[in-house]
Formats: C-alpha cells, sequence, structure tokens
C-alpha cells in the first residue's frame, strides 16, 4: 500500500539539468506569495520544488521555515492534481520562488497553494 500523503525523492526537483530547463522554456504565473514555474514533461510525475531568496530574508532559519511550509502545504493537496496528470497521460514539474519580504503565516501559504493547483489543474486540462 502506498503512503498518500508523502513526498519522496522521486516526487522532489532536485535535478540541475531539469531545473535550468524548467526556468529557461517552462512557463511561469504568480500567485502571491509565490511566482510559480511550471514544464509539462513526456513522463507520467510530478516533481516540485521550491526556493526563497536570499535577498529577502538574510537569516536561513527563516529560508527554511517558508520551505517547510510550502512543502507541507503542496504535500497535503497534491493528490488531486496527480490523479489529473496519471488520467491524461502527462507529467508535470513545478517550481514555487516566494516573492513576498515579510514572513507569512501558514494560513496563507496553505490557501495560495491550493489557488496554485487549482490553476495548475485547468492547465493541464488543456
Amino acid at each position: 500500500m502506498t503512503k498518500r500523503f508523502t513526498i519522496g525523492k522521486n516526487e522532489r526537483l532536485k535535478s540541475r539539468k531539469a531545473i535550468d530547463l524548467l526556468f529557461r522554456e517552462g512557463k511561469r504565473f504568480t500567485i502571491s506569495p509565490f511566482r510559480v514555474f511550471y514544464c509539462e514533461t513526456g513522463q507520467v510525475e510530478l516533481l516540485a520544488g521550491v526556493g526563497v531568496g536570499t535577498k529577502n530574508f538574510k537569516k536561513a532559519v527563516d529560508r527554511n521555515r517558508i520551505k517547510r511550509q510550502a512543502r507541507e502545504a503542496w504535500r497535503l493537496q497534491k493528490g488531486q492534481l496527480k490523479e489529473q496528470l496519471i488520467q491524461n497521460g502527462k507529467g508535470l514539474h513545478v517550481f514555487f520562488i516566494f516573492t513576498e519580504k515579510s514572513l507569512p503565516a501558514y494560513e496563507q501559504v496553505f490557501e495560495a497553494i491550493t489557488i496554485i493547483i487549482g490553476k495548475l489543474k485547468k492547465l493541464v486540462e488543456k
């Protein structure tokens, strides 16, 4: 039996080549407080990554907190998008960049990820 609410190694966007390709050729949109880069792939997979710039958050503790919150919100909600990708036989690479200058509450991050997943579902449907 597979665990439903997890982010394993095979679901993380870590490859330098894949990330470079995503930023070079992928599409993007902004939903505050995130800028989202996404790219459809040939394989049926859903990979995600999160980044926070050092320009706005000098302390690693703050950057790690934001990344942890974003990954947690993604982990809990990615199931619907993953099911849709499997049905359509598509794959998706997604990267979130936090753009605001103040620390967010978890509820704000969760709500933003909810909206982002809804938009990605619409884009995959097309």
